[in-house]
């Protein structure tokens, strides 16, 4: 994709949050949102000053009710989509509390990596679903 330098890039904490049975879980985008009525993985914007893992757990406890307890990088994606470009640092939640919840109305679900390919993502996410698939083949 052609880079859009007139964008201001945006950096993205994600996190990708398994569970004991190797599930992901993943949540539909609001309508009303960039890429709205995809999924993605939960995360949020990285506010300045603001280091990726602090926003990281901020997010998951806004978006899910999660307190993170431990996370780990897993793979650092830039994205330029026509009307925006973004820096996606993405990472493994491997330590949490609390029952996730869509705290904002969004539905979540948990899903195995070979599903992930069955759900519509933003392009961005791509790369990500794929070193999902490879980590956890790996044993992460």
């Amino acid at each position: 994709m052609t880079a859009n330098t007139s964008a201001k890039l945006v950096h993205v904490a994600v996190g990708v949050i398994v569970d004991s049975q190797q599930n992901i879980l993943i949540a539909l985008r609001p309508e009303d949102s960039h890429q709205g009525g995809l999924w993605e993985f939960p995360g949020g914007k990285v506010e300045k000053g603001e280091t990726v893992e602090a926003a990281l757990s901020r997010e998951l406890n806004e978006e899910l009710g999660l307190t993170l307890i431990s996370c780990r990088p897993l793979i650092e994606i830039r994205h330029d989509y026509p009307d925006k470009s973004v820096l996606l640092d993405v990472w493994w939640v491997d330590d949490f509390t609390g029952q996730p919840e869509g705290k904002e109305g969004q539905p979540i679900q948990w899903v195995s990596a070979s599903e992930l390919s069955g759900y519509t993502f933003p392009a961005a996410n791509t790369p990500i679903i794929h070193a999902v698939q490879v980590g956890l083949e790996a044993g992460r």
